[in-house]
């Protein structure tokens, strides 16, 4: 089983940035693709990040330039930078691990960015 951990979450002011952590424990070596979605109040969840295990990316359009996936495949880390931030940015980030079988979801995350 593949157990994630969020963190980095918080309180910022529009302009600022944040850096959330996802840390990966147990069978970590059948994950390939990892990324960050987020909920905000009222909405569907949607993709932020997704990064591969080679080190793919892909952003979603909106925070494309202000956010930054990268992973570290020996701590079993996958980490989110962001920068420039936005209100509409405020939601429960979740970290997301995609391996053979169901997905593996994090406990979620607040970023909350006041204008």
């Amino acid at each position: 089983q593949v157990q994630l951990v969020e963190s980095g979450g918080g309180l910022v002011q529009a302009g600022g940035s944040l850096r959330l952590s996802c840390a990966a424990s147990g069978s970590v070596f059948s994950i390939n693709v990892m990324g960050w979605y987020r909920q905000a109040p009222g909405k569907q969840r949607e993709l932020v990040a997704v990064i591969t295990r080679g080190g793919s990316t892909n952003y979603a359009e909106s925070v494309k330039g202000r956010f930054t996936i990268s992973r570290d495949n020996d701590k079993m880390m996958v980490y989110l930078q962001m920068i420039s931030l936005k209100p509409e940015d405020t939601a429960v980030y979740y970290c997301k691990a995609q391996r053979p079988g169901p997905d593996i979801w994090g406990q979620g995350t607040q970023v909350t960015v006041s204008s």
